[in-house]
């Protein structure tokens, strides 16, 4: 008797593993094409941008977690009608199952953090330069260069993009003299100011007010000024015991004015090993940049 509902189970466990692992693979499948699908649904080249900025990892990241599930379901049917019921087997089997789907979905991980970020943003980088048209004549627009577009933007804009907080593109149909602005993510953080509500807030000054022991936290207060309206403010910070607040600053590069230059490219390398690349359209825009890069503060 114990040994035919022993049979059983693992029969039914069989089944469950069975389907189950064809289940979690169609359903990363059609979560992928789902994802594909409302990607070619959206016309409008910014929106499609923003749209693969902030969904396209994320959906790739529930692909792979759903495939590893599938792969540790599969795992489980090995010497399926073949073997009896050995619950020291059983879960030996179990565990290389569950092994196996965590390496799946560490390997997938590894990808999308370093591998798949540089082409998602050559990606990016063909929907945000794809060029526009004017809806009311039909017209293509030209992209206006850096020394060209301040003209169409107020000072808050400029503000932002001077502390690269956010990028602004500007777009004209030099026919109509229509124009289209569009907004990005700079490559540093700053936050969003109170009192104008452009994203201009930078930190200017960090004052420890108490330093960090082997057994008490420290106290740290970050003075906020607005590149803008000049409004500030500050907040405290508990800094860890052991906290290590030594922050990563590039060297200082020189360039020299050379106006035959179309694109300065910018490759940071951390102490982690991790890389970071920026382009700007002229040597002083790249030059103001690393001087006020701070690694924890990059986008």
């Amino acid at each position: 008797m114990e040994e035919t509902a022993t049979g059983e189970f693992l029969t039914i466990w069989h089944q469950i593993m069975t389907v189950g692992s064809v289940v979690m693979v169609l359903l990363a499948l059609v979560v992928y094409l789902a994802h594909k699908i409302r990607i070619s649904s959206i016309g409008d080249y910014k929106d499609k941008y923003d749209y693969i900025r902030s969904k396209e990892i994320k959906t790739y990241k529930i692909c792979f977690i759903l495939i590893a599930i599938g792969v540790a379901m599969f795992i489980n049917t090995y010497g399926k009608g073949e073997l009896n019921f050995d619950p020291v087997w059983f879960s030996v089997r179990l565990f290389i199952a569950m092994a196996g789907g965590t390496l799946v979905g560490y390997i997938s991980a590894l990808i999308l953090q370093y591998y798949y970020p540089t082409r998602l943003n050559k990606k990016l980088k063909k929907w945000r330069y794809m060029p526009r048209v004017n809806p009311k004549t039909g017209n293509k627009m030209r992209l206006l260069r850096e020394d060209e577009e301040d003209v169409h933007l107020d000072e808050g804009m400029q503000a932002e993009e001077d502390v690269f907080s956010v990028d602004y593109d500007v777009w004209i149909d030099e026919s109509s003299g229509d124009t289209k602005i569009e907004k990005y993510k700079g490559h540093l953080e700053a936050l969003q100011c109170g009192n104008c509500g452009f994203y201009t807030l930078k930190v200017v000054r960090e004052e420890i007010i108490k330093q960090p022991s082997d057994l008490e936290e420290g106290e740290l207060i970050k003075h906020y000024e607005c590149q803008y309206c000049g409004s500030v403010r500050a907040t405290q910070f508990h800094i860890a015991k052991e906290e290590n607040y030594d922050k990563f600053k590039p060297e200082t590069t020189s360039f020299k004015k050379n106006t035959m230059v179309d694109v300065v490219k910018v490759e940071i390398h951390a102490s982690t090993g991790e890389r970071k690349n920026y382009e700007f359209q002229n040597v002083e825009e790249a030059q103001k940049f690393l001087s006020e890069f701070d690694y924890d503060k990059v986008s």
